[in-house]
Order: structure tokens, then C-alpha cells, then sequence
């Protein structure tokens, strides 16, 4: 339909231009086909395309979609040829296989059943998956995996042994610390001994020893105001007067990396191991000859596995002398190994070690908090002490200004008998000032005496010009005392 209305239209244009009308059939002549088209070459190319792609996504045979599809991911990894692959597995190149490359390989490789189906598929190679290409040329070496699982074990060997040495060291370590140490052996006499004095009179007192499990119990027995803890007392008696027993935790430095070990486990990978190398060596004298020039299985795994027998037999020793070690510590501290684990038992130390520590720190923290009130209540009481004493020094102050003479004449016969009033630095104004002081005391004296010379009936005289003058300076002076001082002075 759209071909003819183009056609109609192409006439009608041609016609207009030449004016004259042209037959239809000599038109579509001349005009270009749609078959011909740019935009159709391009729509075939991309049908053409289409159908090469589904003739590449070829059909699985022996595979199924899901073992294919993990094949893949894992080849889309590796990125190396599949010859390249198998001639690193019979070199046991190292620097290529890696350990999370052999697990890998393992896991996706499929079943034997289906390995020995697609090796025997050589001749339609080309019509296979690539997943099953990967398997066909893959399943061409012999004895694949345990070929394959030996290269693991020896690439993993050296970890393991480095995962199960520190353990054995560290419980080895540990068992021999506790039954050298003095301090902890003193300590737990100690606990035992304030055990027996607080159960005396019951069926519990006088016991010759107890669980090591019921060191983590001393806690839980609280004095009867709550604020401390047995553990706290006898850290306090430790401390005051049994200084040696506070280097215990020093003595016992291995016990925290023994409590995290677990003899189970640690004895299952031991066993582990052992069976890994017996297989080893099995499968190498029963291997079959190198398949080629670069089978070198059986050589580098002869010469692993003797290094790896010698390693193993220094590491089970170690380990058999662990557990006759913590056999010997259950005969020293009583207790059945079989019953109490490594795990718990160190455990139970290792716990009450630092809740021991904890006790000692809790114990300087409240001594300081009691000397810091301590010091507190005597300033407090210092301060009121001394606002006492200026409390009455300032009722002395007040009665003195109120005109006391009685304290007043005290001090003035204290500094006469003591000397204190003669003893005074005087500047030269307050020098001259006694001096006119002693004119005028000695002025009175002669006026007293020639009074009581004088009889009784006469008047009195009036006060000269010179005696009001002599008054006017002994009021003028400093003071009484000053006069009196003043006086000897003159008079002599």
C-alpha cells in the first residue's frame, strides 16, 4: 500500500516537471528499490547478527544450566586459556594457583560421573558450551581431584601449623606458670584460711582446699553495708600485709591466651593433619606416571610431604606434652582434667586474675575518696577554728574602743614590769614630745607638794598662765603610757 501511494506521488512530481506525462512502468524504472535501501541493509544486518548470537548460545549436553552458569563466573575470573589452566595443575605452579582459586575450582568443578561423560566428548568439542569445553579439557589429567586437594593441603599447611603451634605453646606455658608460681600458691592459702575462719562452727569449716571454680565467688559475698565485697577485703589484707602475693598476675602472663584455646578443637585439627599427610603419602606411591614433560606432581609433593611429616611429628609432640602438662596440673590442684576443660579452667583463672586487679583499683579509688573527705573535714574545721579566734579578737577590739580601763591598765603594767614600755624606738617628734611631757609631770609634782605644804584654810590659788600651758601639753601628749615613760627620764 505505501508502495503504490510513493508511485503515484513520484508521477505526479515527474509529471509537473516535464510537463508532459510519462508512463508508469518506465518511472518505477528509475527510481531506486526499497530492497536496495540503506535502512533495510541495516534492519538485515541486524537480523543476521541476531541469529550468529543464538547460533553461539549452544545447547548444554551433559551440564546442567546452573553447574554451567557457576563454571562460567569462575572461568570469567581466571582469565586463561583452558590449556594454560591444566598445565599450571600439573606444574603445581604456586604463583597461579592460589588457595581461594584451588577451593574455587573444587566447588564448581562437577561430578565424576559427569567428568568422565564430557572427557570422552573430545571430538565434539566445537559443538559444545564453553563451561563444557572448560570440563573437556580440564578432565584430560589424571587423578584431577586429589590432585587437586593435595595442592590445597600445601598450600594451606603452613597456616595450619601456624593456627595450632601458639595454642599448644600458650596452655603449655600457662600450665607450667601456675605450678611455679609462689605468689598465687601463697594467695589461695590466704582465701583458704579466711574461708575457714568465717564457715567456723559449720560442716564447711576447717576444709583442706576448694573448687578453682570458686575464686569467681568471692565477689558475691557483700559486707553488710553493701560496699564491699569479700574479694575486696582480701585484696586489702593482701595489700597491708602480704605485699608479695600482688605480683601474681605478673607470674601468670599466658593465662589469657590459654583461656581462649579449646583442647577439643585443637586436638580434632592435630588428627586433622596427621590424616592429610598419611593420605599424601599414599597417594603418592600409588600415583601413575607423569602424563607429560610438565607433570611435576609427584615430585614436588614428595618433597613437601617429608617437610611436612617432620613438622608434624615436632607439633604432636608438643601437643602431647600439653595434655600430660594439664594432666599434672589436675593431680597438683585436685581436679579431673577429664571432667574441667582447658577452656574453663583457665577461664575461671583468667577471670578471677582480673577481678582481682579490678578489687586493688577499687580499693586505691576508695581510699583516696576517704583521705580526699578526710582532708576536707579538718580544713572545714580549721576555718571554723580560725573564725572563732577573730571572732574574739573582735569582741576584744569592741570593749577596748567601749573605754575598758581595767584592760587598759593591765597592758600598761605588764609593759612596766616586763620592760616592754622602756624598750620602745622613739623618732625625734615623739622624743621631744616626752621631754614636754616630763617638763609639765615634773611642774605638777612640785605644785602637789607645795599644796600639801601650804594650810588647809588658805584658798587655793588661781592657775597661772604657765600651769594652764603645762595642762594644755600633757593633753596634748601621745598618751598615758608615753607620759609615764617619759617621766623616769626626765627625772633623771
Amino acid at each position: 500500500m505505501g508502495v503504490q501511494i510513493y508511485k503515484e506521488n513520484s508521477l505526479r512530481f515527474w509529471g509537473k516537471l516535464c510537463f508532459k506525462r510519462v508512463p508508469s512502468n518506465d518511472l518505477i524504472t528509475d527510481i531506486p528499490s526499497l530492497s536496495s535501501s540503506p535502512a533495510k541493509k541495516e534492519l538485515e544486518g541486524a537480523d543476521e547478527k541476531k541469529q550468529v548470537q543464538k547460533k553461539k548460545v549452544k545447547e548444554l549436553k551433559v551440564l546442567d544450566s546452573k553447574s554451567s552458569q557457576n563454571l562460567s563466573i569462575f572461568l570469567g575470573s581466571f582469565r586463561l586459556p583452558y590449556e594454560e589452566i591444566k598445565n599450571c595443575i600439573l606444574e603445581v605452579n604456586e604463583k597461579v594457583l592460589t588457595e581461594s582459586l584451588v577451593q574455587n575450582l573444587i566447588k564448581q568443578l562437577p561430578a565424576p560421573e559427569q567428568l568422565s561423560v564430557l572427557g570422552e566428548m573430545k571430538d565434539e568439542y566445537d559443538d559444545l558450551a564453553e563451561a563444557e569445553q572448560f570440563v573437556v579439557v580440564i578432565s584430560s589429567v589424571k587423578r584431577l581431584v586429589p590432585r587437586l586437594q593435595a595442592i590445597l593441603f600445601k598450600l594451606q599447611f603452613e597456616e595450619q601449623l601456624n593456627n595450632i603451634k601458639p595454642d599448644v605453646v600458650s596452655v603449655t606455658a600457662a600450665c607450667e606458670e601456675l605450678r611455679k608460681s609462689t605468689s598465687f600458691s601463697k594467695l589461695l592459702q590466704i582465701i583458704l584460711l579466711v574461708g575457714n575462719y568465717m564457715n567456723a562452727g559449720s560442716r564447711n569449716g576447717k576444709a583442706f582446699g576448694f573448687s578453682i571454680s570458686y575464686l569467681c565467688k568471692l565477689r558475691d559475698t557483700k559486707s553488710a553495708d553493701l560496699k564491699q565485697t569479700l574479694l575486696h577485703f582480701l585484696a586489702d589484707v593482701c595489700m597491708e600485709q602480704y605485699p608479695e602475693v600482688m605480683s601474681f598476675p605478673d607470674e601468670l602472663i599466658h593465662i589469657e591466651k590459654a583461656s581462649r584455646v579449646s583442647a577439643e578443637t585443637l586436638q580434632k585439627n592435630v588428627e586433622m593433619m596427621g590424616r592429610q599427610i598419611k593420605n599424601l603419602e599414599k597417594d603418592i606411591e600409588t600415583f601413575p606416571p607423569a602424563q607429560n614433560d610438565k607433570d611435576q606432581f609427584v615430585e614436588k609433593m614428595s618433597s613437601f610431604v617429608s617437610s611436612a611429616r617432620e613438622q608434624y611429628e615436632k607439633l604432636d609432640l608438643m601437643h602431647k606434652n600439653m595434655e600430660k602438662q594439664y594432666t599434672d596440673l589436675g593431680d597438683y590442684f585436685v581436679f579431673d582434667p577429664r571432667k574441667l576443660s582447658v577452656e574453663e579452667f583457665f577461664g575461671d583463672l583468667n577471670t578471677f586474675k582480673n577481678m582481682f586487679q579490678q578489687a586493688v583499683k577499687d580499693n586505691q579509688k576508695r581510699k583516696e575518696a576517704e583521705e580526699k573527705l578526710k582532708r576536707a573535714k579538718l580544713a572545714r574545721e580549721k576555718a571554723e577554728r580560725e573564725k572563732e579566734e577573730k571572732l574574739k579578737k573582735r569582741q576584744l577590739l569592741d570593749i577596748n574602743t567601749e573605754g575598758d580601763e581595767t584592760g587598759i591598765m593591765d597592758g600598761l603594767l605588764e609593759a612596766l614590769q616586763s620592760g616592754a614600755a622602756f624598750r620602745r624606738k622613739r623618732g625625734p617628734r615623739q622624743a621631744a614630745n616626752h621631754r614636754r611631757a616630763g617638763h609639765a609631770v615634773t611642774n605638777i609634782l612640785a605644785k602637789e607638794l607645795m599644796q600639801e605644804d601650804a594650810p588647809s584654810s588658805m584658798a587655793p590659788m588661781k592657775k597661772t598662765k604657765l600651769d594652764e600651758k603645762d595642762e594644755h601639753k600633757i593633753e596634748a601628749g601621745d598618751s598615758l603610757e608615753e607620759l609615764l615613760e617619759a617621766a623616769p627620764s626626765r627625772s633623771s
